[in-house]
């Protein structure tokens, strides 16, 4: 949430956040991302009549056929901790030679004008890095989700050791939004 405000001061766009309209969440049954945002924005839409945004992010490795993928936060179980699914996750991976852990961090947000937009913009961006095996627990909390073993080699730091305003130059959540912006900018 805090990238959202971050990248939309100043945009003349007022975001509400869904929590202000006491909206429950909706199950997450879509099988691919896109079907799961589309799912959320509407839901949003129609419950508020206002034109909706809503994102859907996680974490895909290349070696496990994109997996946790949709299932990122609730890999290990349903309301698994971030430890959890990282300790999982390495599990997985721990026969996988340090050539083979390429990962990419996936965000795909959806804008509908209205309950009824028959064509709703969807942008996807992703944020590559490798998955590092040198996880320790964070002594803070420092970022979220997969972050700690979110290598990034060209800086030679994790996804969990970059500040704010690091990742929301170059996160893959904070690209999707400046897309957003973009189109937004052109309607």
């Amino acid at each position: 949430m805090l990238e959202f405000k971050d990248l939309f001061n100043g945009s003349g766009l007022k975001i509400i956040p869904q929590i202000e309209y006491d909206l429950a969440s909706i199950e997450d049954i879509g099988l691919t991302f896109i079907e799961h945002v589309l799912l959320k924005t509407r839901y949003a839409a129609q419950m508020t009549g206002l034109s909706a945004i809503a994102d859907n992010s996680g974490l895909t490795v290349d070696t496990l056929n994109g997996v946790p993928g949709i299932y990122s936060a609730r890999y290990a179980e349903l309301n698994a901790s971030d430890s959890e699914n990282i300790k999982k996750l390495l599990h997985e991976m721990k026969e996988v030679p340090d050539t083979e852990c390429s990962a990419q961090f996936h965000c795909v947000l959806i804008c509908l004008k209205h309950p009824a937009d028959a064509i709703p913009s969807i942008l996807h961006s992703k944020w590559l890095s490798i998955i590092t095996f040198s996880y320790q627990e964070p002594k803070k909390a420092e970022g979220f989700s997969y972050d700690p073993v979110f290598y990034l080699p060209e800086l030679e730091r994790t996804a969990a050791e970059l500040s704010i305003e690091e990742k929301s130059v170059i996160s893959h959540l904070s690209e999707a939004l400046r897309q957003f912006l973009d189109v937004m900018r052109n309607v």
